[in-house]
């Protein structure tokens, strides 16, 4: 099994709209989930879902450096700590975003396989609210 979700994707938006995007409350808020974040080094965040069956997510900032977001992962009420690395690399006029989630291997048997597929399809949705509200903010420009 691979230990590491990886998701990368390029856009055509500078890569400050895209740091934005990924680090400001308001704005996770919008495209992602609920959140109670704070890009800085020890913020203990809160990501709610506004889901039935879904539970909430908290952790720790890590890592808030320009262009690399680096924050534990955990399903409230799981035994297990995951991380979360996001990073933005500037390709003159469009910036490429590398999403890692790691970890996984840490919660038990199944439950590993589990929460790696629940996971890997929940950062696909994850990148595509992304790139959709990346799209709507360029056009209400």
């Amino acid at each position: 099994m691979t230990k590491t979700i990886t998701k990368e994707k390029v856009f055509i938006h500078p890569i400050d709209q895209i740091w934005n995007a990924i680090t400001n409350a308001e704005e996770i808020s919008t495209w992602f989930l609920e959140a109670d974040f704070k890009a800085e080094v020890g913020y203990n965040y809160v990501f709610n879902s506004s889901g039935e069956d879904c539970s909430p997510i908290i952790g720790e900032v890590l890592e808030a450096n320009p262009y690399i977001l680096t924050y534990t992962w955990i399903v409230k009420d799981t035994p297990g700590t995951t991380i979360v690395t996001w990073k933005l690399e500037d390709l003159g006029g469009s910036t490429k975003l590398t999403l890692a989630h790691s970890g996984i291997e840490n919660y038990a048997g199944e439950t590993a396989i589990a929460m790696f597929e629940s996971f890997n399809g929940g950062w696909d949705n994850c990148i595509n609210g992304l790139t959709s509200y990346l799209k709507e903010e360029v056009n209400a420009r």
